[in-house]
């Protein structure tokens, strides 16, 4: 774990399990629970004009039951009107429209919830750039959280993948108080930005909740000047959207679709946990608005230098 200080720059190697020195007593800790769903559908049929082939579809979110917004590849080819046949054509579905973001929406037309046959016929959506076929009995277990509960996201909040059980039992006895929220990760997370100027990015909505529970604690620690910590930038994201100028906040069930980058004020996050993250990601440019761009820049240059991992299977950044 690289620890980098926002104040003056200075880095620290540790250990991740080092980071309870990090934490005192009264801090916040907030983890976001959401669970990744096997949305990644590849092994079915396609007909098309009376033409059988091969596609993928990414599923994104549930816009209402049995109906997604999706990703399809190849999206081109795959038009309006498409049938598609899962699992022998035991589940049928038809792309129904397209949305503003280049995807699709699918309509699955079965009388049973789509969710409960994702088991059977999806596969775990892992990050593209790692490049080998799916292990059904590794990668759902593997590509969670310890604490992941809440079932929709598209990829794993992977800061959060750094804990184990026994670490967040050692964070509580040091009198840290730990909360969840959940956001869950979709297109707007690691949708890459590709216009020049910055402020022009649009990003694609996801859901996030805030309980009650969690809302009193931050709004307390807000209020009494003790530190809130985010774990991943999925936790900050949900917490900027929700927090008010004046330091409360309340439970809340919605959408978000904000955009951190060099320039914002940061309003309820004091520390965060993060990974090193891809070249013009909207991720990179939140740890730059927390941090700061020269320092990221370089501690992502002494990261490069002392080998570090970069992305969902790589090592931790705490940024205090």
């Amino acid at each position: 774990m690289m620890v980098l200080e926002r104040a003056n720059g200075t880095i620290e190697h540790r250990r991740f399990s080092d980071i309870t020195e990090y934490l005192d007593e009264g801090d916040v800790l907030i983890l976001n629970d959401t669970r990744v769903i096997p949305a990644r559908l590849t092994d079915f049929e396609v007909e098309e004009r009376g033409r059988i082939h091969s596609a993928e579809v990414l599923l994104l979110r549930e816009i209402e039951r049995n109906c997604w917004e999706c990703l399809v590849k190849p999206g081109r080819r795959l038009k309006v009107g498409t049938r598609l046949y899962f699992d022998d054509g035991k589940v049928q579905a038809e792309l129904v429209s397209k949305t503003d973001f280049g995807g699709r929406v699918i309509r699955f037309h079965i009388e049973t919830d789509i969710n409960k046959a994702l088991d059977r016929i999806g596969q775990i959506p892992l990050p593209p750039y790692i490049k080998r076929p799916p292990v059904k009995e590794l990668d759902p277990i593997r590509y969670q959280t310890v604490y992941a509960r809440q079932n929709g996201s598209v990829a794993a909040p992977t800061a959060g993948l750094h804990f184990t059980t026994e670490l967040l039992a050692e964070i509580r006895a040091r009198g840290v108080s730990v909360h969840s929220i959940t956001l869950h990760v979709g297109l707007g997370t690691f949708r890459p930005v590709r216009v020049e100027n910055i402020a022009q990015h649009r990003m694609h909505s996801e859901y996030f909740s805030i309980d009650q529970s969690t809302a009193v604690s931050i709004t307390a620690a807000k209020k009494e000047g003790r530190k809130v910590v985010a774990v991943g930038t999925t936790t900050v994201r949900s917490l900027e959207s929700a927090i008010k100028d004046d330091g409360t906040l309340e439970a809340v069930s919605d959408h978000t679709s904000l955009f951190i980058y060099p320039g914002y004020r940061f309003k309820c996050v004091d520390k965060m946990v993060t990974n090193f993250h891809l070249p013009r990601s909207t991720l990179l440019m939140m740890v730059s608005a927390f941090a700061g761009t020269e320092k990221i820049m370089a501690a992502y240059a002494e990261a490069i230098r002392a080998k570090y991992r970069f992305y969902s299977y790589g090592d931790a950044m705490f940024i205090q």
